[in-house]
Order: C-alpha cells, then sequence, then structure tokens
C-alpha cells in the first residue's frame, strides 16, 4: 500500500468519527472568513458522506458562488454557478451538480479533504482534481484556497508529491489557520 493509499485510510476513519460529533461553530467561522471576500467568485462543494458541509456559508456569501464539476479523468474541474434550491443532478462519483447555470471563475475556493497538516498540504481523495485546478487557476491570478475540516482530520505530515498544492488556510470547527 503507497503512503497516500494507507493515509487516506486512516483519514477515512478520524473524518467518519469527527463527523459524528458533529461540526460545531465550523460552518460560522467558514462564513466569517469568507465575509472578508463579499462579492468575489467563491467555488464551494456539496458535501457527500461524512465532509463537513459548507453550504451554510456558501449560501451567505455576498458574490456568485458556484461548484465543481468533473469533467473527466486528469483534467481540472470547471464550476457551475449554483444558488440555494437550484435544481441539482447527480456528477461524477456522486456528487450533486446544478442542472445549469453559468460557469465561473473562482477567486476563492473552498476545498474539501481527508486529512491535512500545519504545512497546509491536504490529502484528497487520489484524482489531483483541485491540483490541477488550483495550479491552473494560480497561474492565471491570485487564489485562495480554503481547506474545510475537523479539527480531527489534522494529521502530523500529510505525503506530498511534487504536483501537490498548498492550501492558504484552513477553517476548523476550533478557528482559522494561515499558512
Amino acid at each position: 500500500m503507497t503512503d497516500k493509499a494507507a493515509a487516506r485510510k486512516s483519514a477515512f476513519a478520524a473524518r467518519k468519527a469527527a463527523f459524528a460529533a458533529g461540526q460545531g461553530q465550523a460552518a460560522e467561522l467558514l462564513a466569517d472568513v469568507l465575509a472578508a471576500h463579499a462579492g468575489k467568485r467563491l467555488a464551494g462543494y456539496m458535501a457527500m458522506r461524512t465532509e463537513i458541509d459548507p453550504t451554510a456559508a456558501m449560501a451567505a456569501h455576498a458574490g456568485p458562488v458556484g461548484v465543481p464539476v468533473i469533467l473527466g479523468p486528469g483534467q481540472a474541474l470547471k464550476f457551475r454557478e449554483w444558488s440555494p434550491g437550484c435544481t441539482m443532478v447527480p456528477g461524477e462519483f456522486g456528487a450533486a451538480i446544478p442542472a445549469e447555470g453559468a460557469w465561473i471563475e473562482p477567486e476563492v475556493l473552498i476545498v474539501p479533504l481527508l486529512s491535512f497538516d500545519a504545512r497546509g498540504y491536504r490529502l484528497g481523495y487520489g484524482g489531483g482534481f483541485y491540483d490541477r485546478t488550483l495550479e491552473g487557476l494560480r497561474a492565471r491570478g491570485p487564489v485562495l484556497a480554503l481547506g474545510f475540516a475537523f479539527d480531527a482530520q489534522e494529521v502530523d505530515e500529510v505525503p506530498t508529491e511534487p504536483t501537490d498544492q498548498r492550501l492558504d488556510a484552513i477553517v476548523t470547527e476550533s478557528g482559522i489557520r494561515r499558512f
């Protein structure tokens, strides 16, 4: 088993336990962070399984909001405009996506993850979608990548590769950490 595969197995278990305990004040803290970015294009995500849920903060954002659409393996994500109550359909891997809407290029991304470390690295599901997306967006201009997770998802060190993109900050139920 590779380092990342072993780390993912452990991270899924830690996140599942944290999810069962509830997300506490995490959504309010995320909304507070996003308030400083009012008017900017935001990309969030639709929580699946035991992911911490950012939709309350996304709904409160003063500006356009999108959610990721997977176009295919090895490609960067695109983001379709989302609003509370819009018609959603199943996308790749079961993630809900808006049935229709404009494409937006985010300036701020809320990034899901399995685990994170104090250096700002995250462990995702292994498809590289967010790493490719962040690399492309950052090549075109400034982008803020905000991890959103439970405290229990922090690990000593996430196994990394040269293509892994660091987060700029992470929001958990206990606060905000900037990297």
